[in-house]
């Protein structure tokens, strides 16, 4: 490696090519670091004490395979960013100089031939800096001044833009901007190929602060240790039209979350979304994988899965409804179960309506689970293992199986505890308002409503100065019943005339042009026949919209054949861990009653714990032990399931068992003897507990 101090613009002069490799991301400053070049540089061309101004490293490749032509091609490692940027900046100061025919130091034609183009080399090595594919023609045809291309990139058009009109308004003298330019200093580092480790600089310059996507790193880990002819063949066939499928603006944030969900289903573990990159190495290095390419070709196979369902691109039309209706629910955490469903079906594992059937059974089991407030702080885990419950042979009925079992935190609502919270949920001011009443006045409809064309109706009014006529209506508990039912279920519908309807007594708003009976919504059906609108009608209603609600978002059926022969099977495998308190022999007298005190405890800290009785002890869990609880003859041995250098043991009693072979999960363990003990034992077992939910919660 060699470091140089060096001038910018000295640094551009000669017959040289900087060469932007297809690892590298594509061009990605905004007008808001533009801005600050830009200032950057008038501060320094204005102040004649300032000698120059540092603006960074630029880091190539000096010698290897790309040295094989009549000029010098540098493999730009990094800098990338202010070369284009500042290529841009020179390309519009040079056109502005051309156009207005101005007596300067320097003319558009110096500019161009000392840094931006090699003057008498063709094609691409014409030019100084050759970025990726999907930037290259942009820039090429901005320096010639041409009409951009189709397909252009939205970034380098938008900063060329801004530095053209910040030259011709900012009323700036061209000669100070060309000073300030010619101020720039850079750290001019190149790398030897056969000594330099390229990827070993690139990880450690992202280490150092620079915001280069999980995206970014596994692009450039994938094809940089490639020879170039893999390179080109791996980045034309795959990693860019998945990176044009994913599109311009949601390629970074979407290529990450989808990583993210596929190393899920790849590997069982569900990664940070910081630590996706880190994750992807593990995986590429699996001896499991045939090659890298393989990897590549799957990866690019299973976008194509994910950009079908994110981003709705899916073909089939019923298919595309069903994962817009998924995608409002805003569950991502689904995406890896989502993807391996998806697979399945395009691998003709399975078929499209039963595709169609489980899509509508994930749907309806988060959309229940909303509704009756069961916190989501787990459903990560539980889509990223639920395919590993279903027998693909059966794989509908299984799947429907799999659901009707998850219990406790994981269960998917009955009718009646889904129907019971429908009816009282305040409706209104849910997010998810539009996505209900469109589900609901879609029902088995095929003209379907556009709900956004329409705007939500109280139909006994939110006005708190109800009229005379309203009050008369709904009796002297006037006032609490606006306040129980005023956004609920029943008292909601869908209009085109909300302005006309405003707080009208509900004769007027049934019979007026516009009115429910006038309405060609179906949720205003029932509602043109009523000659009252008052607390009766409303409960009426709200069951009503329950029952519909419940067909919409469906239990899972599950036939009594199936229910009888998996508890066969369950009680078959399950029998050796089927045990009970009184198999523990220590558990009586005062440890006993030591022991039910922590239990209650325990039990209270959360509706998500769970108790599972074992041979020798009992475990406390939500998705996996957090404390295991074993009696002993004169005390109750606890064992935590957190990292001994976590825990926060202001007494000092807890003994690191990291190295002990024992039956309990944890690496901490505290011997709980006496009752005024329990307070500090559950100041201890809450950390291990509050860890644990905090290691499977939604990111």
């Amino acid at each position: 490696m060699e470091a140089n101090q060096a001038n910018f613009l000295s640094f551009l002069e000669g017959k040289k090519q900087f060469v932007i490799p297809i690892y590298q991301r594509s061009y990605s400053w905004t007008i808001k670091q533009c801005e600050q070049l830009w200032n950057d540089i008038i501060y320094a061309g204005t102040d004649e004490s300032i000698g120059g101004h540092f603006i960074g490293s630029i880091v190539y490749i000096k010698k290897g395979i790309y040295h094989v032509t009549s000029i010098p091609q540098l493999l730009v490692i990094d800098g990338q960013q202010r070369l284009t940027t500042l290529s841009l900046l020179l390309s519009a100061l040079g056109n502005i100089i051309e156009d207005n025919n101005l007596d300067l130091n320097v003319t558009k034609e110096e500019i161009m031939d000392s840094y931006l183009i090699n003057k008498y080399e063709r094609d691409n090595l014409h030019y100084k800096v050759m970025l990726t594919k999907s930037d290259k023609e942009t820039l090429i045809q901005i320096l010639e001044d041409k009409e951009l291309p189709g397909n252009y990139s939205k970034r380098i058009t938008e900063n060329y833009r801004y530095f053209d009109e910040k030259i011709r308004n900012s009323n700036i003298d061209l000669m100070t901007l060309y000073i300030g330019i010619r101020k720039l200093m850079i750290v001019d580092i190149s790398l030897d190929s056969e000594k330099d480790n390229p990827q070993l600089i690139f990880e450690s310059l992202n280490s150092t602060g620079l915001e280069l996507s999980q995206a970014d790193l596994i692009r450039n880990y994938v094809l940089m240790g490639l020879q170039p002819e893999q390179q080109e063949s791996l980045y034309n066939d795959y990693w860019h039209p998945m990176e044009q499928s994913f599109g311009q603006k949601n390629y970074v944030a979407q290529f990450d979350r989808f990583m993210r969900d596929y190393l899920t289903v790849k590997t069982g573990n569900i990664p940070k979304m910081r630590e996706v990159y880190e994750s992807f190495k593990d995986y590429a290095k699996d001896d499991k994988l045939s090659s890298i390419q393989d990897a590549v070709r799957d990866i690019y196979q299973h976008s194509k899965y994910f950009v079908n369902m994110a981003l709705e691109k899916e073909d089939n039309k019923e298919l595309k409804q069903i994962f817009n209706d998924i995608n409002s629910l805003k569950v991502d955490v689904a995406y890896p179960l989502l993807l391996e469903l998806y697979a399945d079906y395009a691998n003709d594992v399975l078929n499209v309506n039963d595709f169609k059937s489980i899509l509508h059974l994930i749907e309806s089991y988060v959309f229940r689970r909303a509704i009756c407030g069961i916190p989501t702080n787990s459903l990560n885990k539980t889509f990223a293992t639920l395919a590993r419950e279903v027998d693909k042979t059966n794989y509908l009925e299984s799947f429907r199986l799999a659901l009707y079992n998850k219990k406790t935190y994981r269960r998917f609502p009955s009718n009646d505890e889904f129907s019971q919270e429908f009816v009282v949920k305040d409706i209104y001011n849910l997010r998810l308002r539009n996505y209900i009443l469109s589900k609901m006045e879609n029902y088995n409809r095929k003209e379907r409503v556009d709900v956004e064309e329409y705007t939500i109706e109280h139909i006994m009014p939110q006005n708190k100065n109800l009229s005379e006529t309203w009050i008369n209506e709904l009796g002297d508990d006037w006032e609490n019943i606006q306040e129980k039912y005023l956004h609920t279920i029943g008292n909601l519908t869908l209009t085109g005339y909300n302005s006309e309807l405003s707080d009208k007594f509900f004769i007027q708003k049934r019979d007026m042009e516009g009115g429910f009976a006038d309405s060609p919504i179906r949720l205003n059906r029932g509602l043109a026949k009523l000659e009252h609108w008052n607390e009766a009608e409303i409960k009426t209603r709200s069951h009503s919209l329950a029952e519909l609600a419940m067909k919409i978002w469906e239990f899972p059926y599950v036939t009594n054949e199936t229910l009888t022969n998996y508890t066969e099977t369950e009680c078959e495998n399950t029998i050796e861990d089927n045990h009970s308190l009184k198999e523990l022999s220590y558990l009586t007298g005062e440890i006993n009653n030591l022991f039910e005190q922590l239990q209650k405890r325990i039990l209270n800290l959360d509706a998500s714990v769970t108790e599972e009785i074992k041979k020798h002890y009992i475990a406390y869990k939500t998705t996996t032990d957090f404390v295991d609880v074993t009696p002993q003859k004169s005390q109750l041995k606890l064992s935590l399931n957190i990292e001994f250098d976590e825990i926060n043991d202001p007494q000092g009693i807890c003994r690191d068992i990291r190295d002990i072979n024992t039956w309990e999960t944890g690496d901490v363990e505290i011997l709980f003897k006496k009752p005024e003990q329990l307070d500090y034992m559950m100041y201890l077992i809450k950390q291990a507990f509050e860890k644990h939910v905090e290691n499977i919660s939604i990111e």
